[in-house]
């Protein structure tokens, strides 16, 4: 029998990183957990209740209110289904998680599972310069968006690629470059590396 995948989608923002996994979720019929999507009551809710704007989701006030928090709802979905057998897409950026070379068997091991028992792979999704990402995240026109724009100089710094340290074999990483404006370069060579 197969093991159940679970496929972290990282990258900055802009890069287009759920676009594809929702592609890849609508194909191979997997879970689709966002994390902008599942915090967003609770974050719109806590910056409200402090005076700050709701739609902030990346000055340094949201990140002690909310960022964690976002991240354990997020994956105590992802580990639900998990259990269920059931492949799961998780989307957002990870940016400390995928520092911590222990942190993935930490999640893993909150339900009894392993790497040895889980398919974790992990499509790192990303564009060939800061440019570009500056012309998607204005393209799309998202509150969510305007400190990002707004405080362009500082925000840019966490475009950079990141390097994955979690115990995966080489295979299971996939950084994909989605600069092209043809989507289906990038989805083809997601679905190579993520389920074929």
């Amino acid at each position: 029998m197969s093991k159940s995948k679970l496929i972290f989608f990282l990258g900055g923002a802009g890069s287009g990183k759920t676009t594809l996994a929702k592609a890849l979720s609508r194909k191979y019929k997997a879970a689709f957990l966002d994390m902008d999507i599942l915090l967003r009551p609770a974050a719109e809710a806590i910056m409200t209740l402090q005076g700050l704007d709701p739609s902030d989701r990346d000055s340094p006030e949201y990140k002690a209110l909310c960022r964690d928090l976002g991240y354990r709802i997020t994956m105590d979905a992802a580990l639900d289904n998990v259990q269920l057998d059931v492949d799961t897409l998780v989307i957002g950026p990870f940016t400390k998680e995928i520092e911590n070379p222990d942190w993935i068997q930490q999640e893993l091991a909150r339900i009894g599972r392993s790497l040895d028992d889980t398919d974790v792979r992990v499509a790192y999704i990303y564009l060939r310069d800061v440019a570009l990402y500056h012309e998607r995240i204005t393209g799309r026109q998202s509150p969510l968006d305007e400190w990002k724009l707004a405080n362009w100089g500082a925000f840019s710094a966490s475009l950079a690629r990141k390097n994955v340290a979690w115990p995966l074999p080489a295979e299971a990483v996939a950084y994909i470059d989605n600069s092209s404006d043809d989507a289906g370069i990038a989805f083809a060579e997601l679905e190579r590396r993520m389920y074929k």
